[in-house]
């Protein structure tokens, strides 16, 4: 369990700018939040633990703001558990609920006082670091709400958070620069659905697809929602299942080769973004594919950090990466993945699979260890996106 660093010691205080428990009020406070509304709310609080666990305490004061399943905010207390135990998940749970303050003047949150007219002011806060997953975390949505807020953040802005979730609109950004993408079939309600019925692809859309496919949640991440269709049979249920995260349901054919991340940074000064060394994931025997219990559950996958990959290989990956941050108007940082394969005259075929804007910070993810193995470390790592954000972080208000 990552204990929390608090900015404060039992009730919160009436203050507008709250000392730090040392006495002194010149750290750079971070709201940092975490959980949310969505499926990937567990990955997120263990994101979120390893961000807090890296914020130097000299130098940061820390807000740990969870936000529950149900949408309540609160301030987190030091019961929160924010790592998976045993195979069990952690939950934003407890805390004290509070409210972001919409008025740019105010800066950071309030306290909800029960059967309080007005909550109270709790702190101003320097930046926020929203380590949240999926919808209303990656999608835009508080990103909005910190632009109207005037609270400078971490990560892209609304444009690029919407677009990277959707992977329709990523795939229809990437092609429109460029960049390679597998086959695949958009499925809508019935109203703006692709065939008839969702659960059914006319025989032509199949062969062209071929098998296996994958049914993916066009808004989602941490494989949620997915399944790998080996059979046609099998579709329906697969659709059902998707739509039961997101109803926009995107069906891609497979696209064979090693799987390889990259993460990018924000540059510094006026250059172009940085990429990391490259990483690849190899499953290991029995594992079919990289789904949620690989990634987080199971001991079922390898990590090659850097990736066993050619300098010609390693520098065409950093550029695409580079390219498709800057197709999608990111900002701060993403991760971009990428298959691997071979062309049909024998030469690379690099396919981008997907952009995530706020990839996971988990110990064992990959953004952070192909920084790692590139030079930057965790806590450096932390201390450069916050450093972006408060550069580029909000629109200022006029």
């Amino acid at each position: 369990m990552h204990a929390l660093r608090l900015s404060h010691q039992g009730a919160p205080t009436g203050s507008a700018r709250v000392a730090t428990m040392s006495g002194k009020a010149d750290k750079l406070r971070v709201a940092v939040v975490f959980g949310g509304r969505s499926a990937e709310h567990a990955i997120s609080c263990v994101s979120a633990g390893s961000v807090i666990a890296a914020l130097d305490p000299d130098r940061y004061e820390v807000v740990p703001v969870g936000i529950a399943t149900d949408g309540r905010w609160v301030l987190a207390d030091g019961d929160q558990r924010m790592a998976i135990s045993d195979g069990t998940l952690p939950e934003v749970t407890g805390g004290t609920a509070v409210s972001l303050v919409g008025d740019p003047e105010g800066r950071g949150f309030a306290v909800l006082e029960p059967g309080a007219a007005v909550g109270r002011a709790l702190t101003e806060v320097d930046v926020v670091f929203p380590v949240l997953h999926g919808t209303f975390g990656e999608d835009g949505t508080i990103q909005g709400l910190l632009e109207m807020a005037g609270l400078p953040y971490v990560g892209s802005g609304v444009f690029a958070s919407a677009a990277s979730m959707d992977k329709e609109f990523t795939k229809k950004l990437l092609a429109a620069a460029g960049l390679p993408q597998g086959d695949h079939v958009v499925l809508r309600d019935a109203s703006g659905a692709v065939c008839p019925d969702p659960g059914v692809l006319d025989g032509a859309t199949r062969e062209r697809l071929g098998l296996p496919v994958f049914v993916k949640p066009s808004r989602a991440g941490s494989s949620i929602g997915i399944t790998k269709v080996t059979d046609w049979a099998q579709f329906p249920e697969a659709v059902a299942t998707a739509a039961a995260v997101d109803p926009k349901v995107i069906v891609e054919a497979a696209v064979p080769g090693r799987e390889i991340e990259c993460g990018v940074l924000a540059a510094r000064g006026n250059g172009l973004p940085e990429s990391s060394l490259p990483a690849e994931i190899r499953l290991r025997p029995g594992t079919d594919w990289y789904d949620f219990a690989a990634k987080y559950l199971d001991d079922a996958v390898d990590f090659d950090v850097p990736a066993d990959l050619s300098p010609e290989q390693t520098a065409a990956v950093q550029d695409a990466a580079r390219r498709a941050y800057l197709a999608l108007d990111c900002r701060g940082l993403a991760r971009v993945d990428f298959f691997l394969g071979t062309s049909p005259d024998g030469g690379d075929l690099l396919v981008i699979n997907e952009v995530n804007t706020m990839p996971g910070f988990t110990p064992i993810s990959m953004f952070p260890r192909m920084w790692a193995a590139s030079g930057v470390s965790y806590p450096e790592l932390v201390d450069r996106l916050i450093a972006s954000a408060l550069t580029t972080g909000s629109r200022p208000v006029r």
